[in-house]
């Protein structure tokens, strides 16, 4: 998978916005101050792939990233410090929810969260959609550069050990400042975009039962 080829292609609303030719595709989604869009572009060896706003929260919309053949990156709207209406807040919760638990091309969720202050009410939310739509989960502890090496490792195997129970959910150590992790990320998602079963069932449900 050669995400350095990583091109933008939509701003989606909701989710009826999203493209209909998307065959496989991994969601990014994170508190707006985990270093998402910065994750993004230090994956895809991009420097302004993603936006990467002053003012955290800003993003509002589903924006999609072609890799080949109908494999996408998507960068879901931040949440948690964005200084807009609750009304806002809670539109997008609903859209979030629509999205992670309706979309048919979505193989893996990738969760971003600051290594600092980790198992928020975003991630534990984000972590029982994941668990309830049946839907691969991989934690991106990012920023692990700003803890001594034994303070990152006791937070990683503090979350692996509550990660334990999922079938389909790991975590990892991420840097974008330092680039530590990225070819594991990517590993990770070359897997879940690659994968042929994934693929066949996207592709299955798209053509409806057969007659």
């Amino acid at each position: 998978m050669n995400f350095n080829q990583a091109q933008f292609v939509v701003s989606a609303a909701n989710l009826k916005a999203c493209p209909l030719d998307s065959l496989a595709e991994v969601a990014f989604a994170g508190r707006s101050n985990a270093g998402k869009s910065s994750a993004i572009n230090t994956i895809t060896g991009q420097n302004r792939l993603a936006r990467i706003s002053k003012t955290p929260g800003r993003t509002q919309l589903i924006n999609f990233f072609a890799l080949n053949e109908g494999r996408h990156l998507v960068d879901l709207p931040g949440y948690g410090f964005a200084k807009v209406p609750l009304k806002v807040k809670d539109k997008w919760q609903r859209e979030l929810e629509q999205y992670l638990r309706q979309r048919d091309a979505l193989v893996g969720l990738i969760l971003l969260s600051d290594i600092r202050h980790p198992r928020k009410e975003f991630d534990r939310m984000m972590i029982d959609w994941a668990v309830q739509s049946d839907l691969p989960l991989h934690i991106l502890l990012t920023k692990s550069d700003k803890l001594k090496r034994g303070a990152a490792q006791n937070t990683l195997l503090s979350v692996q050990k509550e990660l334990a129970a999922l079938d389909n959910g790991s975590v990892q150590l991420f840097s974008s400042l330092k680039n530590v992790g990225v070819d594991e990320a990517r590993a990770k998602l070359s897997d879940w975009l690659s994968s042929p079963n994934m693929i066949d069932e996207v592709e299955n449900e798209a053509e409806g039962p057969a007659e």
